[in-house]
């Protein structure tokens, strides 16, 4: 394979209803800071229909912004998606192609990568560039989360990533920047399909999305059972916060998987993050580094998740927690 033949850094926009959603606007400062390592252009392919608010991308770090417009990609379908990804990739030949760890990107790269015959290194929390090779460094959880694996694409073009949500910050906006916004419009045979949108369901069973909160509290191991990990969820409830846990808490059966934090769960960056019985070992602290505030809550003094905890509260939760809540309750009576 010419593998010089392929130039530039591209990111899958992620959409919600056809509306970019904030998970786009952090993997532009993942592909912002990939293109600047290689001096090359940050591109963002926008799949859907009559999708609004283009120039914001560009705002974000975007140089360019090929937008396929059709209203085939209205609804989320796998093969019309892969089909208008694999032709983009076919015409502009990217060297690295990134997108969110969701359902549509844990959909359609794997199937896009197929088709091109190249590697696909899934659920990413590290992106860099190697310094002497100038080629994708992917890095990711491996063994159930208990190491890093770092891998390369060293002979196949594009070298494609799909990377967590929360593993980063969202790109700054710069409305002074300008860019190329590139319409696509492709024959309607491209988008055949034998599949079928039939209805959307949403997921009851979280209060509160933790990914998308912006307070989170958490338990773990140190809550000793499950009447303990009562106190995280009555916290989180006048907090109107997330509920989230340990891979211990979980895996105790106190709480299901979708609230699991860390290497095997998810990624979350929200504005407050309260850790309630939770040491602090590095597969759970990759989960929620990128928290802008951390309060802490364990018995240990020697508790790792003190390191990164803004403030930590040496203590027994079933003392510490009831007082936060009756004094959230008083507050909230006087407000």
């Amino acid at each position: 394979m010419n593998t010089q033949a392929y130039k530039g850094v591209m990111v899958i926009a992620e959409l919600v209803d056809n509306q970019i959603h904030q998970t786009t606007y952090e993997l532009l400062n993942w592909g912002r800071g990939l293109a600047d390592k290689l001096g090359c252009d940050l591109s963002c392919a926008v799949l859907g229909s009559d999708v609004r608010g283009l120039n914001e991308i560009i705002y974000r770090g975007a140089d360019k912004v090929y937008n396929v417009n059709s209203p085939s990609l209205e609804k989320f379908l796998a093969k019309p998606f892969t089909s208008a990804l694999t032709r983009l990739i076919a015409e502009e030949k990217p060297e690295i192609i990134v997108a969110a760890a969701t359902t549509t990107g844990r959909t359609i790269m794997p199937m896009a990568a197929a088709e091109l015959g190249t590697g696909l290194t899934a659920d990413c929390t590290v992106l860099d560039i190697d310094p002497e090779e100038k080629i994708l460094l992917q890095t990711r959880p491996a063994i159930g989360g208990n190491i890093m694996a770092t891998i390369k694409t060293p002979r196949h073009r594009p070298q494609m990533a799909t990377v967590r949500p929360r593993s980063t910050r969202q790109a700054g906006r710069d409305s002074s920047r300008r860019g190329e916004i590139i319409e696509k419009k492709y024959e309607p045979v491209l988008f055949s399909t034998s599949e079928k949108f039939i209805e959307f369901i949403i997921d009851t069973t979280q209060n509160v999305n933790i990914q998308d909160a912006d307070i989170v509290v958490a338990g773990g191991k140190g809550l000793k059972n499950r009447d303990g990990f009562k106190l995280v969820e009555e916290l989180a409830g006048v907090l109107g916060a997330g509920v989230g846990a340990s891979r211990e808490a979980v895996d105790l059966g106190w709480v299901s998987y979708p609230h699991q934090i860390g290497l095997s769960g998810k990624t979350v960056a929200p504005k407050l993050y309260v850790a309630v019985g939770i040491s602090g070992k590095i597969q759970h602290l990759a989960g929620m580094q990128t928290a802008e505030f951390v309060v802490a809550i364990n018995n240990d003094p020697d508790a790792q998740i003190f390191k990164v905890a803004d403030v930590g509260i040496v203590g027994d939760a079933w003392e510490v927690v009831p007082e936060f809540v009756d004094a959230i309750k008083k507050i909230k009576a006087c407000a």
